[in-house]
């Protein structure tokens, strides 16, 4: 996976982030309803920690990688340890409120960078 790839990847998963916080809203009087968060930050720690990506050879001159190939999905779970109110809902409307303002300056912050890749690819194939 490229820098591209990877943004693109991470602002997928802000996007249905912020359709689960939604969802989360939603539900707020739900009775018997259970949060959902969206996990992929700290897959994506993992793979880099592990250092397994597989590079991309468009050269056959150029050197191969050992690795295997990285297939990073963002998976949606239950929160079960969080404080339950009388009626088995765990929504905290402020945490979500919270949550939802921190996923929105992330998906500012990876367009701010996506646009950036896309100037750097601009200025190289122009000059």
């Amino acid at each position: 996976m490229n820098n591209i790839e990877l943004i693109q990847k991470a602002l997928d998963t802000a996007s249905l982030r912020q359709k689960t916080i939604s969802n989360n809203i939603a539900n707020v009087n739900t009775a018997g309803y259970k949060v959902e968060r969206v996990e992929f930050e700290q897959k994506l720690q993992d793979v880099i920690s592990e250092s397994s990506f597989q590079l991309e050879r468009t050269n056959d001159k150029h050197l191969t990688s050992r690795g295997k190939t990285v297939d990073l999905n963002p998976e949606i779970v239950k929160r079960e340890d969080t404080a339950i109110k009388k009626d088995g809902n765990n929504v905290d409307i402020d945490m979500e409120m919270s949550e939802k303002a921190v996923n929105e300056l992330y998906y500012s912050s990876l367009t701010r960078q996506l646009n950036g890749e896309y100037a750097m690819l601009n200025y190289v194939i122009n000059h």
